[in-house]
């Protein structure tokens, strides 16, 4: 208990002074080092951080003594005195992640060390905008903290990823839980009594994927969110980008067909009516209703009980019609992606969310529409994949994202 104490003290941001101050801020520092860089040496410690062999070798011993860090023994020398080599101790402290769908929640728990000890799929839930889904989500929490096998006072940091406008500095959401007068993040952390940071789901994903997934060495990457709607989130040299609010992103509202659709923002023609999920179930329904076949009518499935993950289900069974009105749904994305390709000239771009979990079936046609409709020179600069951590993006982004910015604190 007094150990967790010493962590959550380097990580404070209460208000402190003078050589307190400024040693908690090194003690940053170093750890951040050992996050970028791995296990190294006091000598190294003392080059990289410009900060004195006696005043780094006090501060390793203190971190050592607040249990953050441990010497992992004698680096291998071809002469003199060998040096022992130091570095983050994983389970020191944890993180959880909360990634919110539509019907279901995934959640999870990284170590200091961006392991995913624990995860939790699939958790039944119906995300709405009332307190009764507001109270479901405090017990799954509640519930996940209590079971998994760590004291809560080691747990510093839970992220939590909403969909829909997120301003993750003032931790307030403006689609979801907004029925508070304080920041949604500051109504959860005094409810559930650890650090909270909130995130938009798909700056979140995008996140999980930059940090632990298919990106290696690229700097300029999109990172395309195709689920109920559709979201973006974008790396700008190795960095987020948010946008004055934190608002950037919103790919999916952008005016891009001539129709009479409603979106769900409250506008017309929006990219999301017609190339998402929930385009891809009012497209399945109405071909049903058209006398068009599918295994999932000959199942006897309730067509108002379909659900995009029913579909992408089917396709992966070689459902025709779930194939054909998939691949419709690739050629519109494709033609809005070409659009983000001839304005960000990316290194990379990802696709992400359920609808991604097709496979080949959207990527090939997303793939032919940008040959069609992206500018040569520029689109052949672009890799398309798919997401490597597929439905653990979200609970990898939400769990480093509060790790970071614990770390990142008065930085």
């Amino acid at each position: 208990m007094a150990e967790s104490h010493l962590i959550i003290e380097v990580f404070s941001e209460d208000n402190a002074s003078g050589v307190a101050y400024k040693n908690r801020l090194l003690k940053r520092r170093i750890i951040n080092y050992f996050d970028a860089t791995g296990n190294v040496t006091i000598a190294e410690l003392t080059k990289e951080l410009n900060i004195s062999a006696p005043k780094i070798t006090n501060l390793v011993t203190d971190l050592i003594e607040d249990g953050l860090i441990k010497d992992y023994g004698k680096v291998d020398s071809t002469g003199g005195r060998r040096a022992s080599l130091y570095g983050l101790v994983a389970e020191s402290c944890f993180f959880v992640g909360v990634d919110m769908k539509k019907f279901f929640i995934n959640i999870g728990l990284l170590d200091f060390k961006k392991n995913l000890v624990e995860i939790k799929e699939n958790i039944p839930y119906k995300l709405e905008n009332s307190p009764e889904s507001y109270r479901q989500l405090m017990d799954i929490i509640h519930s996940f903290v209590e079971e998994v096998p760590v004291e809560k006072q080691k747990i510093l940091g839970l992220g939590i990823n909403l969909s829909g406008r997120v301003n993750h500095t003032t931790g307030y959401s403006y689609s979801f839980f907004h029925f508070h007068e304080e920041p949604l993040s500051q109504t959860i952390e005094q409810e559930i009594g650890i650090k909270t940071f909130i995130e938009n789901d798909s700056k979140a994903m995008a996140y999980g994927e930059f940090c632990s997934g298919v990106v290696s060495n690229e700097k300029n990457v999109l990172f395309v969110n195709m689920d109920y709607g559709v979201g973006l989130g974008i790396l700008i040299d190795g960095k987020v980008y948010y946008g004055k609010s934190g608002f950037s992103g919103e790919f999916g509202h952008i005016p891009f067909f001539n129709n009479e659709i409603i979106c769900h923002c409250g506008k017309k023609g929006c990219l999301e009516t017609e190339a998402s999920g929930n385009a891809l179930l009012r497209n399945f329904k109405k071909k049903i209703e058209d006398g068009s076949s599918s295994s999932l009518a000959k199942k006897g499935k309730v067509m108002d009980d379909l659900r995009v993950a029913d579909i992408v289900k089917a396709a992966k069974t070689e459902d025709t019609l779930s194939i054909e009105l998939i691949a419709e749904i690739g050629e519109k994305m494709g033609k809005g992606l070409a659009i983000l390709i001839n304005l960000f000239n990316p290194e990379l771009v990802i696709l992400g969310g359920v609808l991604a979990e097709t496979g080949d079936y959207i990527r090939l046609p997303i793939k032919s529409a940008l040959n069609k409709y992206a500018l040569n020179l520029v689109s052949s600069d672009t890799q398309l994949v798919t997401s490597k951590l597929g439905e653990k993006a979200g609970v990898m982004g939400s769990c480093l994202m509060a790790r970071s910015r614990l770390l990142m604190a008065g930085q």
